[in-house]
């Protein structure tokens, strides 16, 4: 079971504008931009992040039913800020458990077992540095 989504109203009202400040630039985190499936605007939440050389994931520790999720699968696009680089992903895809877990440093793991997070989608890396459209 993930974490309720009260905690999560809290943080997007409080803990989210602060890690917001250095979540661009932080090693294990990252700031996801999408756009709003029925409204169009542009979207920053931060998360944390993990890389790997062609693909990043991402623990859903709120459950997979949380709006920034629903619409980067809606678009099937979204760029992560990352350590100060913009970072173009594509094809979210939802991972088995075991899997995800398995992408995720042993300290996190056992975090998210705490937690009972169980929940992990991945998104690949098509470019860094420039989004679709841009030179």
């Amino acid at each position: 079971m993930p974490l309720p989504q009260a905690l999560a109203r809290a943080n997007r009202r409080a803990a989210n504008r602060v890690i917001g400040r250095f979540a661009g630039f932080a090693p294990l985190f990252g700031i996801i931009v999408h756009r709003g499936r029925r409204s169009g605007r542009l979207y920053r939440n931060p998360l944390c992040v993990f890389l790997e050389a062609d693909r990043v994931t991402f623990a859903l520790t709120y459950g997979a039913n949380v709006d920034w999720l629903k619409n980067v699968q809606a678009a099937g696009e979204c760029w992560l800020i990352h350590r100060g680089r913009r970072i173009w992903l594509e094809e979210p895809r939802m991972l088995p458990p075991d899997e995800g877990r398995h992408r995720m440093p042993a300290v996190v793991r056992w975090m998210l077992r705490l937690i009972r997070a169980d929940e992990f989608v991945e998104l690949r890396i098509v470019r860094a540095g420039t989004q679709p459209g841009e030179g």
